[in-house]
């Protein structure tokens, strides 16, 4: 898959959660895209799965096989939305777990040396307790540090 199809079905997964709540569609920040693609760079050279030092939101999501691996834009955003079952409906917020995550622009960046693979999504704006735009899914405040975790950054 070459980058511009992940990078269009990335978005177009987004989308399509997005429409599920009768959320407008997001597009692309070509700033984001950068600073994404720069964490994802990082963290393939560092192999480690950790959040950059941005102000914006911030998904991280890895994956390894012995087999080469054939990275999709679908594969990152369908785990981050799985975790909507964590999510409290009747006590909706920010809870130990799970959190709404808002915003209208997204970057992305994916990296991969074949058998180890690191997707960043950057999200703007960041989450914050006072937002009032539109839900886009609801993600993991914490979770795995091998597979993906979101943590709002701090304003």
């Amino acid at each position: 898959m070459t980058y511009e199809s992940f990078k269009k079905e990335f978005l177009d997964t987004h989308n399509a959660y997005r429409a599920k709540h009768s959320a407008p569609p997001v597009k692309y920040n070509e700033e984001l895209n950068a600073a994404a693609q720069k964490w994802a760079d990082h963290m393939l050279q560092i192999n480690t799965l950790q959040h950059s030092d941005t102000k914006d939101g911030e998904n991280v999501f890895s994956s390894w096989s012995s087999e080469t691996l054939n990275p999709t834009g679908k594969e990152a955003v369908d785990s981050w939305y799985s975790e909507i079952k964590d999510y409290s409906w009747s006590n909706p917020g920010f809870s130990g777990n799970t959190g709404k995550h808002w915003f209208r622009q997204v970057g992305v960046g994916v990296a991969t040396d074949g058998n180890k693979l690191f997707v960043v999504g950057q999200y703007r704006p960041a989450a914050t307790w006072s937002c009032k735009d539109t839900l886009v899914f609801v993600v993991p405040v914490l979770s795995s540090p091998v597979t993906h975790k979101y943590l709002p950054h701090p304003d």
